[in-house]
């Protein structure tokens, strides 16, 4: 069996659809080392780096930019799979193509742009939505990531649900409890992280609720008297749009600016000892397809707090707090200053719902969809 791969996000390694292909090109290559695949590039890549070995490579030429992503999406991907003859072209984010010479399978991390409209404003955007949209019910199968990311694809795309596989994802190997001394002292120097702090990483989109949880920091950084910072990790966008609210000037309406540290883009190499140093992990998005910085925190043994939507509730079982409000989530994280054995417990409980998922399950279960349409 032969599949070709989409990997125009093999460059991007720090976004969710590049971290994504990564590992599971990764561990399909681990799984099925007779498996032929192809990695279809886009003209901007020409030296891929971490590439798994016995995977072959086709770089294209083409336009670049929004267009060039769709010319690639619907132009050059299919004519690479015919040219490679492919028997399954997988398509490993939501821009299948409207025609395609193999059997076409999709994976949708989530639907967001139909969920909440703002993120499909400008024409550019919707005109994109709606060809993925449209695009979506031409594939043979279609892989997600969550059980509640498969509902809202049902629900927004009208798919059939058993046209439709869940596969988890994971967090990778590297993000484990034990410290390692070196690399943490080494990550708290790079970005000036304090002796203790709360630690928020992701996006300021408008979905992440980041101001509820500058809302709920208020009643903590009373309780703390200042002294532990919230951390908020991630590069910053151009405040004040519809998308990205002016969180540095809701912190400053709140009176809790010198409460906030804002150190910018993580390296990925560096996530883990952040998770590491941190006191918890508050995540207060109100929309996820899946939330893996929320897994991530629990392996490395990290308290996670995290607002109580179904996407997390399915990921953390009894392994994190979930709450539905400011209020909730300051006092859940001043109990776990407070009490150190509900934090010891929430720690154990984590790491053992973590320890569930791996990316190798995620590859096997994505093999099985690839050899279903095989036959």
């Amino acid at each position: 069996m032969h599949v070709a791969l989409n990997g125009w996000f093999w460059d991007q390694p720090s976004v969710g659809s590049g971290q994504y292909l990564r590992r599971l090109l990764q561990h399909l290559r681990e799984i099925a080392p007779t498996l032929q695949l192809t990695l279809i590039l886009p003209p901007r890549n020409r030296s891929p780096d971490n590439l798994p070995p016995n995977v072959n490579l086709m770089i294209t030429d083409g336009p670049g930019g929004k267009w060039g992503k769709v010319w690639f999406e619907q132009r050059t991907f299919p004519k690479m799979v015919r040219q490679c003859n492919a028997d399954i072209a997988h398509v490993p984010y939501w821009g299948p193509p409207l025609s395609c010479p193999a059997k076409l399978v999709t994976t949708i991390l989530d639907v967001i742009p139909l969920l909440i409209p703002d993120y499909a404003r400008g024409v550019a955007n919707r005109l994109y939505t709606a060809l993925v949209s449209a695009a979506a019910a031409g594939s043979i199968h279609t892989i997600t990531i969550s059980d509640a990311a498969k509902a809202d694809i049902v629900a927004q795309l009208r798919l059939s649900p058993e046209s439709i596989t869940t596969t988890h994802l994971a967090a990778d190997e590297s993000f484990q409890p034990k410290p390692n001394a070196e690399q943490d002292a080494a990550v708290r120097q790079k970005y000036s992280l304090p002796d203790q702090f709360v630690l928020y990483i992701g996006g300021f989109d408008r979905r992440k609720q980041v101001d509820l949880l500058l809302l709920a920091y208020t009643y903590v950084a009373r309780s703390v008297n200042g002294n532990i910072p919230l951390v908020l990790a991630g590069k910053e966008p151009q405040w004040g749009t519809s998308v990205f609210p002016d969180l540095r000037k809701y912190a400053a309406e709140l009176g809790i600016t010198e409460q906030i540290y804002w150190p910018g883009y993580i390296d990925e190499a560096d996530k883990p000892s952040l998770y590491r140093l941190a006191d918890m992990l508050v995540f207060p998005s109100r929309l996820e397809g899946f939330g893996l910085p929320v897994l991530e925190a629990m392996a490395c043994g990290t308290p996670v707090i995290a607002n109580n939507i179904a996407a997390i509730t399915e990921i953390v079982g009894d392994g994190a707090f979930l709450v539905n409000d400011a209020r909730e989530m300051a006092g859940t994280m001043i109990a776990l200053w407070q009490q150190p054995d509900l934090r010891a417990t929430l720690i154990q409980r984590g790491l053992a719902q973590a320890a569930q998922f791996s990316w190798r399950e995620t590859a096997q279960k994505t093999l099985e969809v690839y050899e279903q349409l095989g036959e």
